[in-house]
């Protein structure tokens, strides 16, 4: 069921732009490139790839959660629905006093 879920969150879900962010974002990473060496550039890189990783996996599980919310509230309007009396059309005129 995961990988259903993992369709249709590829399918629907759209990254909200964030070009100022992501400016900064460059611009923070050129400054690294021109201020550290190698060992240190490959490091920072190495910290900024797992804490994308981390916000993927974060962004798919409260996907996969609201789903799966929405999917038990809708069985329980289901049940609710289906348990519920339903109001009768003729109810005469002792129903209005």
């Amino acid at each position: 069921m995961n990988e259903t879920l993992r369709l249709l969150y590829d399918r629907f879900y759209t990254p909200p732009l964030m070009v100022e962010s992501e400016q900064e974002v460059e611009t923070c990473h050129r400054q690294l490139i021109e201020r550290l060496d190698k060992p240190e550039r490959k490091l920072v890189l190495q910290i900024i790839d797992a804490q994308n990783l981390m916000i993927e996996q974060r962004s798919m599980d409260s996907f996969i959660c609201g789903f799966r919310l929405a999917w038990e509230m809708a069985n329980e309007l289901n049940h609710y629905t289906e348990e519920r009396p339903e109001p009768e059309d003729d109810l005469g005129p002792d129903a209005l006093a």
